[in-house]
C-alpha cells in the first residue's frame, strides 16, 4: 500500500523478460557497481607511485640507461612490496570480471582497459621477479 519499492502501479513486482525481479536486478546491478569500483580502485592505485618512482629514476640520476630505471623500480617494489601488487591486482581483476554486466558498455570498457592495466602490471612485476631471479643465479 506504501507505495515502497516493490509496488508498480498496479501493485505488482515487475518482472523483467529473463523472469527476475526488478528489485533483484537494482541489488544485482549495485554489487556489480561496487565491484566495478573497487576493482578500478585496486588497479589503478599502484600506477600513482610507480609513475612517481619512474619519473624520479629519470630525473634524479646524472647516469641515463637502464641502470637508473632498474634501481628506481628497485627502490619502488621494495616500498610497495611484490606481494601486494600481485594480490590487488589478482583481486581487481577477479572483481572487474565479475562486475560486466549488460547496458553499461562504458563501464565494460572501462573495465577492459582497467583490465589491460593490470594484466601489465603483473607481467611487469613477473619480469622484474624473473630478471632478478635469472640474473642472480646466471651471472653474464
Amino acid at each position: 500500500m506504501g507505495g515502497g519499492a516493490e509496488a508498480r502501479e498496479g501493485g505488482e513486482v515487475g518482472t523483467h523478460e529473463h523472469g527476475m525481479c526488478l528489485d533483484a536486478m537494482e541489488i544485482a546491478d549495485e554489487v556489480r557497481n561496487k565491484r566495478f569500483l573497487w576493482g578500478v580502485l585496486l588497479v589503478w592505485t599502484p600506477w600513482i607511485p610507480i609513475g612517481i618512482g619512474l619519473g624520479n629514476a629519470l630525473m634524479s640520476q646524472k647516469a641515463t640507461g637502464i641502470g637508473a630505471v632498474a634501481g628506481g623500480l628497485t627502490e619502488l617494489f621494495v616500498v610497495w612490496g611484490i606481494g601486494a601488487i600481485l594480490v590487488g591486482q589478482v583481486m581487481a581483476i577477479v572483481l572487474l570480471f565479475r562486475a560486466f554486466s549488460p547496458g553499461h558498455w562504458m563501464r565494460s570498457l572501462f573495465s577492459i582497459l582497467s583490465i589491460c592495466l593490470s594484466a601489465l602490471m603483473l607481467l611487469l612485476v613477473g619480469l622484474f621477479l624473473w630478471l632478478s631471479w635469472f640474473q642472480k643465479h646466471n651471472g653474464f
